[in-house]
């Protein structure tokens, strides 16, 4: 179990994803924010697909990225920001479905280097399919304030 710093963590993490462009871009949404958890949800777009109809590899990890990286975000101090290191994502299963649940979760948490994982799900007919496994590293970067998006 981790703690968070900020007790206002929810509030910061929800207006930091609000500011990615790249996340509206696709039709992504902050379903779940909890200490060390989040969750991303990304309905099924014909736009975000590749030439076999299902959601493209690289939207599964954008998705995956983000999820991770928010969910180190709800451990830091208020003024600390994360940017991801390096990811690997191991695509286990078409991304076919509905809806895409990308699960963000800390696995262990230090003041320079967060590893976090993500599990994204491809949800289809209510039935959830395990489609990407990222592991994550997260460097935190204190006193760096986020800009606003363009």
């Amino acid at each position: 179990m981790h703690k968070a710093q900020d007790p206002h963590f929810a509030e910061r993490v929800r207006a930091s994803f609000a500011r990615q462009s790249a996340m509206r871009l696709i039709g992504a949404s902050m379903a779940v924010v909890e200490a060390g958890y989040t969750e991303i949800h990304l309905p099924f777009r014909p736009e975000i697909t590749q030439q076999h109809g299902f959601i493209h590899g690289g939207v599964v990890g954008m998705i995956a990225d983000s999820a991770a990286g928010y969910a180190a975000s709800t451990l830091t101090a208020s003024e600390t920001g994360v940017l991801t290191v390096e990811y690997k994502l191991n695509l286990l299963a078409p991304a076919d479905g509905q809806l895409l649940i990308a699960e963000g979760s800390v696995v262990r948490y230090g003041r320079t280097l967060i590893v976090t994982r993500a599990e994204v799900f491809a949800v289809k007919h209510g039935k959830k399919n395990l489609c990407g496994l990222m592991q994550q590293t997260i460097i935190a970067v204190h006193g760096k304030k986020e800009t606003a998006s363009p």
